[in-house]
């Protein structure tokens, strides 16, 4: 049985034509002055995305009800003691489907182990919980956008 070539043509074709959408779509973020860009197209999902601000990033409402969010750095968040940290790589969802209630807002008392968010990961919906009781003081990530594995979700007091 002959055996194939682990980068075949066609192989290697295929992936110059995805960093070529790539960059593509990286250059219309910049042109558009939008913050991210989600294309689904043959079968694969592309989604390139932005660094932005905390004030950027966070809803309209969560600005307003908790200006401390938006000026403490991220790495002073991160040492907070009420921080709840992203367990995985991953999009954050605040609610079970879209136009839904969302799990917590800032001022909902927790409990230990109740749903604070859904993080999804290769298509698995992952219920992060409460590690500790307490009132959400602040919501640091905006709903259906990527968070990396530690980044500050959340602040529980």
């Amino acid at each position: 049985m002959a055996r194939q070539p682990e980068n075949s043509p066609a192989e290697i074709a295929k992936a110059s034509d995805d960093g070529a959408l790539i960059r593509e779509l990286a250059l219309l973020l910049d042109e558009t002055n939008l913050t991210e860009i989600e294309i689904e197209r043959a079968g694969l999902r592309v989604r390139v995305a932005r660094n932005v601000s905390m004030t950027a990033s966070l809803p309209a409402s969560y600005q307003a009800a908790a200006p401390a969010a938006v000026a403490a750095p991220i790495a002073d968040l991160a040492k907070h003691p009420g921080v709840v940290p992203s367990p995985m790589v991953g999009t954050v969802y605040w609610a079970s489907e879209p136009g839904a209630r969302p799990f917590v807002e800032i001022g909902s008392k927790v409990s230990v182990g109740q749903t604070l968010v859904i993080i999804e990961a290769m298509k698995t919906m992952n219920q992060i919980p409460a590690p500790r009781a307490g009132t959400v003081t602040q919501i640091l990530v905006e709903d259906g956008t990527p968070v990396e594995f530690g980044e500050p979700l959340v602040i529980i007091e």
